[in-house]
C-alpha cells in the first residue's frame, strides 16, 4: 500500500490522520504520525488550563486513543530527504531509523519566537505546551501561598507581580485568565488584598488584539484597568535579568512570574528538509496545500498549518497568507485529508479556502469578547459564546464530556486550588528519607541532611522508631540527631517556572 507519513501531530497534524481514516478504504493507503508527543494539545483552552478552570489532561486529545487506524510513532522527524523520499526518525531511547514514505505531510507546526533580550530565555516560560500552561498555574498558586506568610515588602511584592509580553490573542486572554484567578484567591488569602497583586502586560504596539476593532481592543483595556490590571503600550521589554523586568518607557520592577507570547515561528526542524523554504522559515505551499518550488508542484508533498505559508485566497491574510491559527489548522487538515484521498484516486486536490467567522476571546471567568464583522459581543454573552464554540470545537466525544463536565463541576465547587509543583522533582521525598548503603570504614560519613524547617546543624526531634541517615537504627543510650533529608518540599531557594533559582524562601 503507499505509504502517507504525517510528521507532526497538533492540530493539522491529527486533523489529517483522523480524516484519512475516514476517507480512505480498507487497504488503499496506511498513514503513520510521528511526533515526540504522544497527544495533540487543543491550544485555545491553554489559559483556562493556567486559570485552573481546565484541567490539563483534558485540553489534550490522545493520539493512540483517536487515530484508531493509524501508525503512531512516539519520536522526532530529525531530517527529511524527498529527493529519495525518506525521513529519519529519532526516538527519545534507542536509534534512529530511516522510513520510507509515498506521500508526506509536513505538519511539525510553530514554536515560541523570541527575541535576544537578556534574561527571556532564562527567566520566562512561554504558552505553547500543556506543560507550560500547568507549570504557570502552580506557580501562582505557590506564590500566593508564599506571600501570604510574609509582611509587605519588595518579596512579597515580587512573588504577586505577574507579567505577560505580548497583546496579541494569546496574551491578552491568558493576561486576564490569570488576572481572574488571583482575584478568586485572594478569597483564600484573607492577609492578602488585590493592592497586593500587580499585573502587567507589555505590548511594542500602540493598540492590543489586532483581530478586532479598535473600539472593541479600547473595551478591553478598559475592562482590565477595572481589574486592577495595568497595559503599557507602545513599550519593549528591554531586560528580564534575574527576574528584574525593565521597560523602554524607564519603568523598573521585579517580577517572579513572567509569561512569553509575543509571537511565534515554524518548527525549526523544516531546515533540516530539502523542501523550499520562504523568508519566515515556512515551506511553500500553492492553495491545494502541495508544496510548491516556484511555480512547480513537488510530488507527493504536502504541508498546512503553522510551518507552511498557505495563500489565502480571500485576500484578507496577512501579507497574503493565512494567519496561524486554530481556526485556519483544523480545517487545513480536513481539506488536505480529502486533497490526499482524492490524488490517490486520480482525482484533483481543491483549494483550501476560508473566509474568517470572527474572533472570540476569553477574559477570565463571566468575561468576554467575540468580534464578527461589525457585529460584537462583550461581557458575559461573549463568555458564553467562547466556551459554547471551543467546547463544540474541541474534537471527539470523550474530550468534549470531560471538558464541560470539569466547568460543570467548577460551577458549583469553584476551581481548584491546589499547586502541585512538586511534580517537577516527584523523586525528592522519596530519596530524602531513603536508606543507603553504610560508608566503608576509611570513608567519612556524609553528613546528615537538615530536617525542613531547621537549619544544617539543628538538632531533630526524637522519634518512636528513630534511624539513622543510613537506614540503621542507633544503639541503646545514642543520643538521635536530625533525621536524614527532610521533604519534598525542602528549603532555600524556590525554583521559577524556567528553572531558575532566583526566590530565596523566607527562614
Amino acid at each position: 500500500m503507499p505509504e502517507i507519513l504525517i510528521v507532526g501531530g497538533g492540530y493539522a497534524g491529527f486533523y489529517t490522520a483522523w480524516k484519512l481514516e475516514k476517507h480512505l478504504r480498507q487497504g488503499e493507503a496506511s498513514v503513520t504520525v510521528v511526533d515526540p508527543l504522544p497527544y495533540m494539545t487543543y491550544q485555545p483552552f491553554l489559559p483556562e488550563v493556567a486559570a485552573g478552570s481546565i484541567e490539563p489532561r483534558h485540553a489534550v486529545v490522545s493520539l493512540r486513543r483517536h487515530l484508531k487506524k493509524t501508525r503512531v510513532v512516539t519520536a522526532k522527524v530529525t531530517a527529511v530527504d524527498h529527493a529519495t523520499k525518506t525521513a529519519t526518525i529519532t526516538p527519545s531511547v534507542g536509534d534512529a531509523w530511516t522510513m520510507q514514505y509515498d506521500q508526506i505531510v509536513m505538519t511539525a507546526g510553530a514554536v515560541s519566537r523570541t527575541f535576544p533580550i537578556p534574561g527571556v530565555a532564562d527567566e520566562a516560560i512561554g504558552l505553547k505546551t500543556i506543560e507550560e500552561a500547568a507549570a504557570i498555574r502552580d506557580k501562582l498558586l505557590t506564590n500566593f501561598a508564599k506571600a501570604a506568610d510574609l509582611p509587605a515588602g519588595p518579596l512579597r511584592d515580587r512573588l504577586l507581580t505577574v507579567t505577560v509580553v505580548g497583546g496579541g490573542f494569546a496574551g491578552i486572554e491568558i493576561f486576564a485568565e490569570l488576572r481572574s484567578f488571583a482575584s478568586d484567591l485572594l478569597k483564600k488569602y484573607p492577609t492578602l488584598t488585590i493592592d497586593d497583586t500587580h499585573f502587567h502586560l507589555v505590548e511594542a504596539m500602540g493598540r492590543i488584539m489586532p483581530e478586532v476593532s479598535l473600539e472593541t481592543s479600547h473595551w478591553v483595556l478598559k475592562n482590565l484597568a477595572e481589574r486592577a490590571a495595568t497595559v503599557h503600550l507602545d513599550t519593549q521589554l528591554q531586560s528580564a535579568v534575574g527576574g528584574k523586568i525593565e521597560l523602554s518607557t524607564g519603568e523598573s520592577f521585579e517580577s517572579d512570574l513572567i509569561v512569553w507570547t509575543a509571537g511565534v515561528m515554524a518548527n525549526p526542524m523544516v531546515r533540516s528538509t530539502d523542501f523550499p523554504l520562504e523568508q519566515r522559515g515556512r515551506i511553500t505551499v500553492q492553495a491545494d496545500l502541495r508544496v510548491v518550488d516556484g511555480e512547480t508542484v513537488v510530488p507527493g508533498a504536502w504541508a498546512c498549518g503553522d510551518v507552511a505559508a498557505t495563500p489565502d485566497l480571500t485576500g484578507k491574510g496577512v501579507g497574503g497568507f493565512c494567519v496561524p491559527n486554530a481556526q485556519h489548522a483544523v480545517r487545513m487538515g480536513k481539506q488536505l485529508a480529502k486533497n490526499i484521498t482524492a490524488v490517490l484516486r486520480g482525482e484533483e486536490p481543491v483549494d483550501y479556502v476560508h473566509e474568517n467567522l470572527g474572533a472570540v476571546a476569553g477574559l477570565g471567568l463571566g468575561t468576554g469578547v467575540f468580534q464578527s464583522g461589525k457585529f460584537v459581543l462583550k461581557g458575559f454573552p461573549a463568555w458564553a459564546a467562547h466556551r459554547g464554540y471551543h467546547g463544540m470545537a474541541m474534537p471527539s466525544f470523550e474530550r468534549k464530556f470531560r471538558v464541560v463536565t470539569g466547568w460543570w463541576n467548577n460551577f458549583w465547587l469553584g476551581r481548584d486550588i491546589v499547586s502541585l509543583d512538586d511534580r517537577e522533582r516527584p523523586r525528592a521525598a522519596f530519596e530524602a528519607f531513603a536508606s543507603r548503603p553504610k560508608p566503608a570504614a576509611d570513608e567519612p560519613a556524609a553528613a546528615p541532611a537538615p530536617e525542613i524547617g531547621k537549619a544544617a546543624g539543628e538538632p531533630g526531634p526524637a522519634y518512636a522508631n528513630p534511624v539513622d541517615a543510613d537506614g540503621s537504627a542507633p544503639a541503646e543510650g545514642e543520643k538521635v540527631g536530625a533525621t536524614a533529608g527532610g521533604s519534598a518540599r525542602g528549603t532555600g531557594a524556590s525554583t521559577d517556572v524556567a528553572g531558575t533559582d532566583k526566590v530565596p524562601a523566607a527562614e
